[in-house]
């Protein structure tokens, strides 16, 4: 994955040989690198969530690399480049759900996005406001709070509730000072963008803050979800093959050496 937040100047790289015969080692190595820098994973757990959750990245849309992914899988999270093949679409999708309609679950939380650069934020909350109780969120915590706050809110009532959440602007600038990065300033633009896949009620949903209404994507089930969301990523890789810059986390139940 690529830093959450701004640049860093101080990274050094290392560039390694990865074959087959030593594929696993390598994905081990390429794993505790990702550890060492868990911003997400500090950005949920200071919210409340159990530290036996957290984001492990997805190397690839292969069967294989899928395999390698922790189980279970309750949410996945996709960085995508926002290009006009990617807009063309999101246009025309938008114009055919309104024509047409589709099925759409009253339990899919979706939160719309009002605040520049927070799509990573936004993504967060859809991943974990769509699991509460699945991740065992503790009464007290932030995140349920702010869950079981917006529950009888629109999609636009609860962008303008993290609008204002304090706790979530704190929490998100400790981590970015104790990480790798830096904060960006509110003015940056960036062209990347953070959606959410996840199952709810035996249907695959997509949760962009920038759309107005979540996107049914199909059947899909618990057992199946990273399956049925790298489909779907293939599907936006597939839209502009002029881009590279595609990449997956899950949120998952973490091995018990790596909370």
């Amino acid at each position: 994955m690529p830093p959450p937040l701004g640049n860093n100047s101080d990274c050094k790289f290392e560039i390694r040989e990865v074959w087959e015969y030593n594929l696993e080692e390598e994905m081990a190595v390429i794993r505790d690198v990702v550890q060492d820098y868990p911003y997400l994973a500090m950005f949920v757990w200071s919210l409340g969530l159990p530290r036996k959750w957290g984001f492990t990245d997805v190397y690839g849309l292969d069967a294989d690399l899928l395999a390698m992914v922790p189980q279970p899988v309750v949410a996945v999270m996709m960085l995508f480049p926002v290009t006009k093949p990617h807009e063309d679409h999101r246009v025309a999708e938008d114009e055919r759900i309104q024509a047409e309609g589709q099925t759409l679950s009253p339990n899919v939380y979706h939160l719309k996005q009002t605040i520049a650069n927070a799509c990573g934020t936004v993504g967060v909350l859809h991943a974990v406001a769509n699991n509460k109780d699945r991740l065992e969120l503790p009464e007290d915590c932030y995140l349920r709070r702010f869950v079981e706050n917006g529950s009888a809110k629109t999609s636009e009532e609860r962008g303008e509730q993290l609008e204002v959440s304090e706790e979530v602007t704190n929490v998100h600038e400790e981590c970015a000072n104790e990480g790798q990065t830096e904060t960006p300033s509110l003015d940056d633009d960036t062209f990347l963008h953070f959606v959410c896949l996840i199952e709810r009620d035996g249907f695959l949903y997509e949760l962009d803050g920038r759309k107005s209404f979540p996107i049914n994507h199909g059947p899909s089930s618990q057992q199946t979800l990273l399956e049925d969301a790298a489909k779907v990523v293939q599907k936006f890789m597939d839209r502009d093959t002029s881009q590279v810059q595609f990449n997956m986390i899950a949120l998952t139940e973490l091995p018990q050496d790596a909370e």
